[in-house]
């Protein structure tokens, strides 16, 4: 089996090369960072044994995009992890545009045109799948991180039901809180978010792996997030919206 991943070069996307190459996946890890791939690359060689592709490519960038794009395509490409992200600390209203559309590009456009490269292959080999890394702020009103990550889970929970019948199997994986790069990279402030919140990476990505196995279409680890996530999903909007201030201040 050979996995895509986006945003392998850290975090949750480093994690997914880690474990699948523990099983003997052969890989390409796509990411901006071509230092941190190659050191990655290199001791998952090491380690396992495995071939493993270092595919640099800003997913903001339409050219770039279409690089990996045409990389997911080819027939070796089993899974896809759609994972590179980044979080952005700005208000809509008198922030920038060009960071809102860089959020976007990356969040949606790319997790869009990267699945629609691959999936026509998988299709017809009537194997293979895509991890979608969303999250359960998919499931807020807190801006359009939350926006974005909203659209990502319906659109796997989509294609998870179109393709039902198939053995290709697509996944959007909703963590909370995990501990990664990603809150200090976006200069988010994280010392009042209490201990019980946080997740380890790789456990989060363990639960989905397994959960991608089983046939599942949406991935929420955590217990603690499992019921945030109900609670998310069923109170009614008004109050959701509240809530989602809240936890903005």
């Amino acid at each position: 089996m050979t996995a895509l991943i986006t945003g392998a070069s850290v975090g949750i996307g480093a994690s997914y090369a880690k474990q699948l190459a523990a099983t003997g996946s052969d890989l390409v890890l796509v990411a901006r960072d071509v230092t941190r791939l190659e050191a990655l690359a290199a001791e998952l060689k090491a380690a396992h044994g495995v071939q493993v592709e270092v595919l640099q490519a800003d997913l903001s960038d339409r050219a770039q995009l279409d690089k990996v794009c045409a990389r997911a395509a080819k027939d070796d490409i089993d899974l896809v992890v759609n994972n590179a992200g980044f979080g952005i600390k700005q208000p809509f209203v008198g922030g920038t545009i060009e960071a809102e559309q860089n959020l976007l590009d990356v969040l949606v456009t790319a997790v869009m045109r990267i699945t629609h490269a691959a999936m026509p292959g998988m299709i017809a080999r009537d194997r293979g799948g895509v991890i979608n890394v969303s999250s359960v702020a998919g499931w807020m009103s807190s801006g359009t991180y939350s926006s974005a990550k909203a659209w990502v889970t319906s659109f796997s929970e989509a294609l998870a039901t179109l393709h039902k019948k198939s053995n290709v199997h697509v996944l959007a994986l909703c963590p909370g809180y995990t501990r990664t790069e990603f809150h200090s990279r976006a200069n988010m402030e994280t010392q009042t978010i209490p201990n019980w919140m946080w997740l380890d990476v790789d456990v989060v990505v363990a639960k989905s792996l397994k959960d991608f196995k089983n046939g599942k279409a949406i991935s929420v680890p955590g217990m603690q997030y499992k019921f945030l996530s109900l609670i998310a999903q069923y109170l009614p909007r008004p109050i959701v919206r509240k809530l989602s201030i809240a936890s903005r201040r």
